[in-house]
């Protein structure tokens, strides 16, 4: 994402978004908590000027020391009242705030695994970590400040209203033809908050992403001698960030002063209204001061509303991103809807399935690889060509075709069955790796894809495949956690069994790794990697393994014993789908596709 990218445009949203309800059910139940304590606390207001003015009043006027007494501590009891009420709104609050953010939170995560690894290798991992990590723990400040505020005013202010209406109706009419420039002036500098808000988020997503990718290339970047100009262009960004922010706090601190400001001219119009009446004598001091205490009331909940809905912006701004990711999980996808509409607009790529090694003799070209005569697998008449005759646990692709970005490759068709290491070979860019892809779930496709007669589609890759890609993809922890990723019930014998298998044997599976795997060699965390693969499949939870390139990073010795053991593992009933360079992955292979680079047509 580029410095120059502009911010998204501010979005007219209405005060509290109803996906929350729809996405966070705590939320429901904390609306009928906090407008039970703002009935509350609105009853408590009017008790407290009504028993305050009586006490003055009665002691200006001579009221008798036990009425008085008595008078003075119910309003010590509707003090104490109130401070509990503003206790347990605050403990409501914050209780929702942390529920509802574990929701989105578990959502999100939900919603990411639905979308698949595709969806999530179009976006950037530092923006999606900083939405569901700090933007959500900013819901505190909405969940806690501004949405009770905001049902308190609905609540509180008409009620104020009435009650100073029904004991004096020239303020009522006061305070009712001037309230509405406070909620006039919050949309207009509301919508000013919204546009900083939105570039300040804006700008933190790219200072995320430019920080993570930075750190991720420093080596290459250093080879480069590039690193000066990273931090330079991370320090631009920061630069820009604190611009922002400033920015945010200067609106911040205009509209705070524009709310007061009217405020208090308005409370000051009720006190001038109120004074001369009761300078002439056509206004009671009862009725005086209880309405003068009540008008101050009437505005603060909305000046409130204006001052937290700056705090809660940033929240407001993150639960935008959150419920775009729980929107784009909920619409079918558009890629896979389209079916087999252009199936026949690209020729298809020349498949070559050979018979290889000692075991197979040299065959004829073929759209499905095919065994020997002969050969200790399945006999020829039980390996026909067509799916039907393939076997209920056979993977089988006829005619897909990967889409990378809007662009189809050629189609592909291959059937690997139970005791097979069907090997795809070719040059780069012919779609070895995307087809691995597609089995995964990391790339949209066309054609048909099946595994046990269910297509690939209709269930999670997880549930029965293992796989091994060409970047390791290791994790801060032990090697024993990096084997036995997503399986908390392994066994120690297991893991050290596929280490042992992927040439690792020689490695602690209690060694301790950093961020990425720090702390091993390219190879070793590549063998990893691999064992992470076998234990899936040793474990029962994977009958497909799917090796991508895995021996790149190994000497010839190693790369033997780890072909020795893919075969063994084949011997033993595993469906083994291997995507390889080496010319030595054809002795172990049972067939060989040979995908060649085709035209890719949009």
């Amino acid at each position: 994402m580029s410095d120059t990218d502009a911010a998204p445009r501010a979005k007219r949203t209405p005060p509290v978004d109803p996906r929350l309800l729809k996405h966070a059910s705590a939320a429901r139940w904390f609306f009928l908590a906090i407008a039970a304590l703002a009935f509350g606390q609105t009853v408590v207001i009017v008790a407290f000027a009504w028993l305050l003015t009586r006490s003055v009043v009665g002691a200006i006027e001579g009221m008798p020391w036990d009425e008085l007494a008595t008078t003075l501590g119910a309003l010590a009891l509707v003090v104490l009242l109130r401070a509990i009420l503003l206790w347990a709104r605050e403990t409501v609050a914050a209780r929702a705030a942390a529920r509802v953010e574990t929701q989105l939170r578990d959502r999100v995560v939900e919603a990411v695994g639905m979308l698949g690894p595709e969806w999530l290798g179009q976006r950037n991992s530092a923006q999606l970590a900083v939405t569901a990590g700090r933007g959500l723990a900013a819901l505190e400040a909405y969940f806690g400040r501004y949405l009770p505020q905001l049902v308190q005013t609905v609540i509180a202010t008409p009620i104020i209203l009435a009650v100073m209406w029904w004991q004096d109706w020239i303020s009522g009419l006061t305070v009712l033809l001037t309230i509405p420039l406070i909620p006039l002036f919050m949309v207009l500098i509301g919508l000013a908050t919204r546009s900083v808000q939105q570039r300040q988020w804006h700008t933190l997503h790219q200072l995320a992403a430019r920080f993570s990718d930075t750190v991720q290339g420093l080596s290459t970047l250093k080879v480069f001698g590039r690193q000066h100009r990273a931090a330079a262009s991370i320090s631009s960004v920061t630069q820009r960030y604190r611009r922002e922010t400033m920015k945010v706090l200067r609106v911040s601190f205009v509209s705070g002063f524009a709310l007061e400001f009217l405020a208090s001219i308005s409370v000051a119009i009720v006190a001038v209204s109120i004074g001369f009446r009761l300078l002439d004598g056509s206004l009671a001091l009862m009725v005086g001061l209880f309405v003068l205490l009540l008008a101050p009331e009437a505005y603060l909940p909305l000046r409130q509303v204006g001052v937290q809905f700056h705090a809660a912006a940033e929240g407001v701004a993150a639960t935008d991103d959150v419920f775009a990711v729980l929107d784009a999980a909920r619409q079918p996808s558009s890629v896979v809807e389209r079916g087999a509409q252009r199936r026949d607009e690209t020729p298809r790529a020349r498949v070559d399935a050979e018979r290889v090694s000692s075991r197979f003799a040299r065959s004829t070209t073929g759209a499905v690889p095919e065994p020997a005569e002969g050969s200790n697998a399945n006999s020829a008449s039980e390996r026909g060509t067509s799916s039907a005759a393939a076997g209920h646990s056979a993977l089988v692709l006829e005619g897909l075709r990967v889409r990378r970005g809007e662009q189809l490759l050629a189609p592909v068709d291959l059937v690997a069955r139970p005791g097979e290491v069907v090997l795809l070979e070719g040059p780069s860019g012919s779609g070895k790796s995307s087809v691995l892809a597609a089995l995964r779930g990391a790339a949209t496709f066309q054609g048909a894809a099946t595994y046990g007669g269910r297509d690939l589609r209709s269930f999670a890759p997880w549930q029965w495949l293992a796989w091994a890609g060409q970047q390791p993809g290791l994790v801060a922890g032990s090697i024993r956690d990096n084997v036995a990723l997503g399986d908390p019930s392994a066994h120690s014998a297991t893991v050290r069994r596929a280490l042992k298998l992927a040439g690792a044997g020689d490695l602690d599976p209690a060694q301790e790794l950093g961020v990425q795997g720090a702390g091993l060699s390219g190879g070793q965390a590549q063998r990893v990697a691999v064992a992470r693969a076998f234990h899936r499949h040793l474990r029962g939870l994977a009958r497909v393994v799917a090796l991508d390139e895995p021996s790149s990073a190994l000497d010839a010795e190693t790369e033997a014993r780890l072909w020795a053991s893919v075969r063994s593992l084949a011997d033993d009933g595993a469906t083994v789908v291997l995507v390889s360079h080496r010319t030595s992955a054809r002795d172990i292979a049972d067939a060989v596709v040979r995908l060649e680079p085709s035209e890719v047509r949009v």
